[in-house]
């Protein structure tokens, strides 16, 4: 196993009804612990580098060679996702650089906005055999995640896939980035009926606010890719915190980012199990070849209301 597109590791898990781990990385350990977690597992798993990331680094290239040498060397189908990116530059700079995904989001945007930078954005990735994420509806919860209209409306989503062109797209079923509770309260009969109005695959992100159960029941629900980054930080840093209050002397980096990193593996591992990403592994290598049924035909969108409307953080 190796590198594959990111389309084929979320085209098996929709079809076989699992979950398709999305991970952020943001240190080179994180990576490291993502792959080996996978590995553990014997799962399929999506290295995803956020623009935040790219930020904090001041340059995407390093971490994504970082993370595409880990993916060449891995054991099981790994993939390299460009995660809420605002800038269609930097879009542009993840595809040259080989990135096989990428989630652009114009969902701060009005709506027709939206649309019309996404829809170049996806035609310009298409060109080159990228796969395309976007948003639509209010993750961040600038507004309040439960507030009227916050919510992704399955007509509006159904008009928005058509008129972009999208791969995958990211809804607002209760989530919301960055949350350090796990108590999120997710919409289950939103989740199936956006299932029933597209034929594209669904993705969660906030999914770190959302418990065990209920991560497991918005897979059974028709979620498919599961994006993840707080929870990690939250394992790896109070490991590292346990070790050095273990240790007040230690000064070697290696000790103290290694328990990091091992909790890491280990909180990969189970989250796997929890997303019902179990199986053959390598069946992600051909089930983007898999045939999907034809897409209904999309009612005009006649709102541009803030249900149309998101934000990221």
């Amino acid at each position: 196993m190796s590198l594959v597109p990111t389309a084929a590791i979320v085209a098996a898990a929709r079809a076989d009804g699992r979950g398709a781990a999305a991970f952020n990385v943001i240190q080179i350990e994180h990576a490291e612990a993502i792959v080996a977690g996978a590995l553990r597992a014997g799962a399929p798993v999506i290295l995803q580098v956020s623009e935040n990331t790219v930020r904090y680094h001041d340059a995407l290239g390093p971490i994504v060679a970082a993370a595409q040498a880990l993916a060449e060397s891995a054991g099981v189908p790994v993939a390299l996702h460009l995660d809420h990116a605002t800038d269609r530059e930097l879009v542009d700079e993840a595809v040259e650089l080989g990135v096989g995904s990428v989630m652009y989001d114009a969902s701060s945007r009005g709506y027709h906005e939206n649309v019309r930078t996404t829809a170049d954005v996806v035609g310009r990735c298409h060109r080159r055999g990228v796969w395309v994420e976007a948003e639509l509806g209010e993750i961040d919860g600038k507004d309040g995640v439960h507030a009227p209209g916050a919510r992704t409306d399955p007509v509006a989503a159904a008009a928005y896939v058509a008129a972009t062109g999208v791969d995958a797209l990211a809804v607002a079923v209760g989530t919301s980035h960055a949350m350090l509770t796990r108590d999120a309260a997710l919409d289950f009969p939103l989740i199936a009926a956006l299932r029933a109005a597209l034929t594209v695959p669904l993705v969660l992100h906030g999914s770190s606010g959302v418990s065990d159960a209920d991560l497991t029941a918005a897979v059974t629900a028709g979620m498919t890719k599961i994006n993840i980054a707080t929870q990690l930080n939250k394992v790896f840093t109070a490991a590292v915190r346990e070790r050095l209050a273990a240790d007040p002397a230690l000064v070697d980096t290696r000790r103290y980012l290694g328990a990091g990193r091992a909790a890491v593996t280990a909180e990969v591992h189970r989250l796997l199990e929890v997303l019902l990403v179990t199986g053959d592994a390598t069946t992600a290598s051909t089930a983007a070849d898999r045939p999907t049924p034809p897409a209904p035909p999309a009612p005009p969108v006649t709102s541009t209301s803030s249900s149309q409307e998101g934000s990221t953080s």
